[in-house]
């Protein structure tokens, strides 16, 4: 069964517009989920809205959004009226400008949605547009209202369609210097630098989605399979949580020896770096044999 499109609009580049329909690029589906039940009953349980004050239950049609205007005063706002809230971005994708895609920092991608055209008519637009941008290397950058918040977004072509990614607004973006401050004043040795590099190196691979594995839903599942049997649930040895390094340089090196299958570090990369890492010998004079 197709997903069906988060968003149905328009797709505008200048006076080119074409119709879109936009589908969530992601799927919590295989997602292994839970359900809350009465440990007597074992019956479902279902979240009801209770009344702060009397402490009654509160009927569907009596529940109505409230925008709080002062202490315990409310303006009552219904269904339709905000329904009735339209702008150019609920129905319009207006492609505003065109950016490179590396000029805008991985903090600030959000969701992705794929584009696609909706009907037969909006195609030929729809590819005009794809493979200019295609040409160009650029991506567009746009508004969207979904879910009833207007989004910046990204567009970009992706495969046969377009890809949307949500951006988040600069005030939700924590700057890293308020987390960073103070990093980066410690100097670092460049031969610990460059045995982290040739580990790197070893580690090179392509990239592939499909080996991801989900080790933790994995157990869950384990664990449910073991108690549908009348099982006890799987013993998992809990894995041993690594400690701060003491010696940067030696951990480094047989890590390096581990990558080369076991193979010695060289002569040049046994020499201990003079670094915070390597424990210094006390100062004093050598003992003299008896």
């Amino acid at each position: 069964m197709a997903p069906r499109p988060a968003w149905k609009g328009y797709l505008k580049l200048s006076l080119v517009s074409c119709a879109v329909e936009v589908t969530g690029a992601t799927s919590q589906s295989e997602k292994v989920s839970f359900r809350i039940i009465n440990r007597k009953t074992g019956n479902t349980v279902r979240r009801q809205y209770i009344d702060s004050v009397s402490g009654k239950p509160v009927a569907d049609d009596d529940e109505v959004k409230g925008y709080e205007i002062g202490d315990d005063e409310y303006l009552l706002i219904e269904e339709d009226e905000i329904e009735a809230v339209q702008i150019e971005s609920s129905h319009t994708l207006a492609i505003e400008s065109f950016v490179d895609r590396a000029d805008i920092p991985q903090i600030y991608f959000d969701t992705p949605y794929y584009v696609t055209p909706a009907d037969e008519v909006s195609e030929e637009a729809f590819a005009v547009i794809r493979e200019a941008m295609a040409k160009q290397k650029k991506a567009g950058i746009a508004r969207i209202v979904l879910y009833r918040r207007e989004r910046p977004v990204m567009i970009e072509p992706f495969d046969k369609g377009l890809l949307l990614t949500t951006l988040r607004y600069d005030k939700t973006v924590r700057k890293p210097e308020e987390i960073f401050d103070g990093l980066g004043k410690e100097k670092t040795d460049p031969e610990l630098i460059d045995l982290a590099t040739h580990i790197i190196e070893k580690k090179q691979a392509t990239f592939d989605p499909s080996s991801f594995e989900d080790h933790y839903e994995d157990a869950l599942l384990e664990l449910i399979q073991a108690k549908q049997k009348g099982k006890k649930p799987p013993v998992v040895q809990a894995a041993e949580r690594p400690a701060n390094v003491v010696n940067l340089f030696e951990a480094l090196k047989k890590s390096l020896a581990g990558d080369d299958g076991g193979k010695p570090a060289s002569k040049s990369d046994s020499t201990p770096a003079k670094s915070k890492s390597t424990p210094k010998k006390p100062a004093g004079k050598a003992r003299k044999s008896a």
